[in-house]
């Protein structure tokens, strides 16, 4: 089969590999339908994640059928439509039995971290992919839900809601400023009024993407690049500050501007991949009364955004905004690394 191949920092390949077999009684084989190209994967081609070796088969986002099963799978069969999770469970350790899929200690890749695809093992921009853990890394697809939309439910759309609205804690009634309106962003955009926020500000030096936001959800914009964008902000809030702020890019000037627009006993949830260390003032946060929240995702509420998205409550399908073929996969990662020029929030790859 032909997969992307990392080959160190900066560099990636569409080449042949070997296909994936069954190694363990719970695995299953998948055909990749559609697969998508994530932020993390241009970090790690980037060199900010260096657990991927060269070799490496990238990708953690992934719609497609199965076509093996291992022994003890019994609950999934060849011709199954599934959604892969960027998360994989083995359901039984004693983080998984707590919901925090993102530690599962399941030996597949390394015990203690969940997220393996295109990290610690082969992943899903690939022609096939072995799933360990099937049962509990995989999702039955129900009828009408598209490859387009069920491929945002591998990784943004939980990311979104479970480490920016659910870790930070919005409630009904709050003002949420977003930092960052890519397709992360968005996600915790379009999931925030599902926790009652009243107000969703979100901030991004790109106006396409500001406006784009709109149609997620977000009742205000502000463009980052403007030299009042923090007053613009406190004007929304009577000057209090905003009740949740969720950095959504992964560098240290944006995880500064939440400290800067937070209100006192206010929440930053932090879901951007840093690759540089970040200064934290203590000194001057701490008679704030702030929390700080940050994390991998668990995917323990794919099932429930599933629903949402099987009942139009919510607008997966609104991320994809360009369309390649696998033989153009090289062409997609230029788009989506570019995405300031070619205005690219998901990049849809399929088969």
């Amino acid at each position: 089969m032909k997969a992307i191949v990392y080959g160190g920092p900066g560099k990636k390949s569409w080449t042949d590999v070997p296909d994936p077999a069954i190694k363990n009684p719970a695995d299953a084989i998948v055909k990749v339908d559609t697969t998508t190209i994530c932020g993390t994967d241009l970090h790690i081609l980037k060199g900010d994640v260096p657990a991927v070796t060269e070799g490496r088969i990238l990708g953690h986002e992934g719609v497609g059928t199965i076509t093996e099963v291992g022994s003890s799978v019994t609950s999934l069969k060849p011709g199954d439509r599934v959604i892969i999770s960027c998360i994989k469970s083995c359901g039984h350790c004693a983080n998984c039995k707590v919901g925090l899929y993102s530690h599962c200690m399941g030996e597949e890749g390394a015990p203690g971290i969940g997220w393996v695809f295109g990290h610690l093992i082969d992943g899903t921009q690939a022609e096939y992919v072995r799933v360990p853990y099937a049962e509990n890394s995989l999702h039955l697809l129900p009828p009408g839900v598209s490859d387009e939309q069920a491929v945002m439910l591998s990784d943004i759309l939980p990311t979104g809601f479970e480490i920016g609205v659910q870790y930070g804690r919005v409630k009904p009634g709050d003002t949420v400023a977003v930092i960052g309106a890519g397709p992360v962003g968005l996600a915790a955009i379009a999931t925030a009024g599902l926790y009652g926020a009243a107000t969703i500000i979100a901030v991004d030096l790109d106006g396409n993407r500001l406006e784009k936001s709109r149609e997620f959800g977000a009742t205000h914009v502000v463009r980052s690049g403007d030299a009042d964008w923090k007053e613009q902000v406190l004007a929304l809030t009577d000057g209090q500050g905003v009740d949740v702020a969720i950095e959504a890019v992964g560098i240290p000037t944006t995880f500064s501007m939440c400290t800067d627009i937070v209100r006192p006993g206010g929440n930053i949830a932090n879901v951007g991949v840093h690759g540089k260390s970040v200064e934290l003032h203590v000194e001057n946060l701490w008679i704030q009364n702030i929390n700080i929240s940050m994390g991998l995702v668990n995917a323990n509420t794919t099932p429930m955004l599933l629903k949402l998205v099987a009942q139009q409550k919510l607008p997966a399908e609104k991320f994809a905004t360009h369309r390649f073929s696998f033989d153009q996969f090289l062409e997609a990662y230029d788009t989506f690394a570019r995405a300031a020029e070619t205005s690219a929030l998901k990049v849809v790859i399929s088969a």
